[in-house]
């Protein structure tokens, strides 16, 4: 404030005028905006737990023990701060939740590997023999094989033929086949002719 009257000095008299209403306006109005921020004081810290960084509509405030980070602003009544959503911890609870469920998979797959050891113990000791789905089912009921015969001196091959119940057995099948076939038949025509039920 000492070099304000010096440089004012050297100036005329109407130019010193001027000048030093412009210098009391100044005064004022740094004066009335320190009384305005006097008004509105900054959060307390807390014994330094807090760390306070000025923002376009209050502060930030982050918590030097937790590393949270709020946003705060003065609602008239008081300030109020609100934190800031936390990407990293929303990421981590995440992750932990999918560590669980991965970790109780492999409890139940566990389970039921044990489970399955266990049966197959029992089919072991029960003295039956694991099914083979490689090899060919063996057949029930042999047929005769045919026989070479010779009579008269020549050579005749005998076909033995089936049994009734054979042939019924097979009648049976394709009957039931092609009714099958012919239900399958009627239904796609009805299906595109447009009768649908």
């Amino acid at each position: 404030m000492s070099f304000a009257p010096m440089a004012v000095a050297f100036l005329p008299a109407g130019a010193r005028r001027g000048r030093r209403l412009a210098a009391l306006t100044l005064l004022l109005a740094v004066g009335g905006a320190g009384g305005a921020l006097a008004e509105t004081p900054l959060p307390d810290s807390e014994n330094g737990r807090y760390a306070f960084k000025p923002a376009t509509e209050g502060v930030v405030r982050l918590d030097t023990r937790t590393g949270k980070v709020s946003t705060c602003t003065d609602k008239g009544s008081g300030w109020a701060c609100y934190e800031i959503a936390d990407e990293r911890a929303a990421f981590d609870a995440e992750t932990g939740r999918l560590q669980a469920e991965i970790d109780r998979l492999k409890k139940e797959a566990d389970t039921l590997r044990a489970a399955n050891d266990s049966l197959k113990a029992q089919l072991a000791s029960a003295g039956q023999p694991g099914v083979k789905t490689d090899e060919a089912l063996p057949k029930s009921d042999k047929l005769p094989q045919p026989q070479i015969t010779e009579k008269d001196g020549q050579r005749k091959l005998e076909i033995p033929l089936p049994s009734d119940q054979d042939v019924n057995r097979v009648m049976g099948f394709l009957e039931r086949a092609w009714r099958r076939l012919v239900e399958t038949a009627n239904r796609l025509q009805k299906d595109f002719s447009g009768d649908k039920i």
